[in-house]
């Protein structure tokens, strides 16, 4: 019998493959235009796009990972128009995404991890100079799917999850955070750290990078009065950059890299997504009137008695 030839078997597998992997794209393409179909027969309105507000940094690092990040939100909800836009530092800047945008509705997600000058008074501003129709998720933080990445991240810079009673009551891990001014991003801060606590088994204890306290040295400290002095840092920064960088910098043992593409990230800006659109408030206008949650008001007005979204 005459044995096959080898580079035909390798030529025909791999044109096999590419169909495959061209019938696929096809399926996913023809799923996410009939998704647009009503059982009638009618087109189905286009849903109000997703535009993932990020903070921008100096660090290259940081917009690559945000774009990927979004690259995973699209693979989630096929269909699904999904936007970047920047509070500062990296282009595209919000008020240059929101203008492309034009009428169309739109549900701004910060991504961000507590509430903050950021969220409650930039965001809703810009969202209000522009012409589209606007909708203010809240920030990430504070929800279980965030506990989920940081504590993968830790584990993946080498905390182990079972531990002896004798290591278990010598461990903490230090929740390293931005900072803020706001009393509002401490309580939401606070509360990521008693979730990853309740989850993890050992103490947490949030520290800062700036303006806020304790700083980490002073949470070390804190914690060493406790007997507490197997410490790992875990990263509450979206994508690397110098506070990160720094945060990482002062740990005595290890610390887990930013919560950056983790498939939690994802889920939770369409949660966030979700979320908004599920409220009964109406679609901002362009004058910014009705705006939700964490509107700034409308100009010239004194009232801070605006609508919020529960967390």
């Amino acid at each position: 019998m005459t044995p096959s030839n080898p580079q035909r078997d390798e030529s025909t597998t791999a044109h096999l493959d590419s169909t495959a992997h061209l019938m696929n794209r096809i399926g996913s393409q023809l799923a996410s235009q009939l998704s647009l179909v009503s059982l009638d027969g009618t087109r189905r309105p286009k849903p109000p796009a997703l535009v993932v507000v990020a903070h921008g940094s100096r660090d290259p690092r940081a917009l690559s990972t945000v774009r990927t990040l979004l690259d995973r939100v699209r693979a989630l909800r096929p269909g699904l128009p999904v936007h970047l836009g920047h509070i500062e530092l990296n282009e595209p800047a919000l008020p240059d995404t929101l203008a492309a945008l034009g009428t169309a509705r739109a549900v701004l997600v910060p991504l961000l991890l507590s509430r903050g000058y950021h969220v409650k008074r930039d965001i809703p501003e810009m969202a209000a100079e522009a012409q589209a129709r606007t909708r203010v998720a809240p920030p990430l933080g504070p929800h279980p799917l965030l506990v989920d990445a940081l504590q993968a991240r830790l584990v993946e810079a080498g905390r182990r999850m079972r531990m002896d009673a004798a290591t278990r009551r010598t461990s903490a891990v230090i929740l390293a955070a931005a900072g803020s001014r706001d009393p509002d991003s401490q309580t939401d801060t606070n509360s990521t750290a008693a979730l990853l606590s309740a989850r993890l088994g050992v103490p947490v204890l949030p520290a800062y990078a700036s303006t806020a306290a304790p700083t980490i040295p002073e949470a070390l400290a804190i914690l060493a009065t406790q007997g507490r002095h197997r410490v790992a840092i875990a990263s509450y920064f979206t994508a690397p950059g110098r506070f990160a960088r720094e945060c990482a910098e002062k740990a005595p043992w290890i610390a887990s890299a930013p919560l950056g593409t983790h498939p939690a990230m994802a889920s939770l800006i369409l949660n966030r997504y979700d979320q908004t659109l599920s409220t009964d408030v109406t679609m901002a206008d362009p004058r910014g009137a009705g705006l939700c949650p964490y509107a700034a008001p409308p100009r010239g007005a004194t009232s801070h008695n605006q609508p919020a979204l529960a967390i």
